[in-house]
């Protein structure tokens, strides 16, 4: 089923809340999806995912697009926190680009190789001196059947942050709108107290 379809035949819940347009999806495979939306911009400001299927992870939102979820107490599989300096990425999505901002890399612009792997459908980050490797996943791209290409990316450098830029294609941002549009057509409630009337 493509994405647009998806969408459409989800069930859907909207309200207004804290200045944010929040969407609530709820997909035919059991897999539900979170999005908040800007009011006055439309822009996409977070989007997570809560996957059906993973009994593990009860509970567990998985953040495609905005900050983290601050958990101070959250350990890993073996107990072990995770250092407050190790690298994190926070996904961001902008009118023309989704960037990737990787923050706590100490490393200078030059040590940085960003390139598209269109046969992994993700882009890599590598470091010239082997201290950072990461592959990531472009869902945008994968939702309009697209791959990466080395010519939307750009990136730059500062305060001990990698900022990846890469330039929609204009298939993602005709898909956006039409995600818009749907999501016009969903009851809206001002107020996050009341039960919101499903599509």
């Amino acid at each position: 089923m493509d994405w647009m379809t998806r969408v459409r035949t989800a069930e859907k819940t909207c309200l207004i809340q804290d200045g944010k347009k929040k969407v609530h999806y709820k997909f035919q495979d059991g897999e539900e999806m979170a999005e908040e939306y800007n009011i006055e911009t439309n822009s996409l400001l977070r989007r997570a995912w809560k996957r059906g299927n993973d009994l593990s992870k009860k509970g567990h939102w998985e953040i495609e697009v905005g900050d983290p979820e601050p958990d101070p107490t959250s350990l890993d599989s073996v107990g072990l926190k995770e250092q407050a300096n190790s690298p994190y990425i926070i996904k961001r999505v902008t009118k023309k680009a989704l960037e990737w901002r990787i923050r706590n890399l100490p490393y200078p612009l030059e040590v940085y190789s960003v390139t598209a792997e269109p046969e992994n459908k993700c882009i890599t980050v590598r470091t010239s001196n082997k201290k950072y490797f990461k592959k990531i996943g472009i869902p945008e791209l994968e939702r309009a059947n697209l791959l990466p290409e080395q010519k939307n990316i750009d990136i730059s450098y500062k305060f001990g942050t990698l900022i990846i830029t890469y330039t929609k294609p204009s298939e993602v941002i005709q898909m956006e709108r039409a995600v818009l549009e749907e999501i016009k057509s969903v009851n809206t409630i001002q107020d996050g107290d009341l039960p919101c009337r499903t599509s």
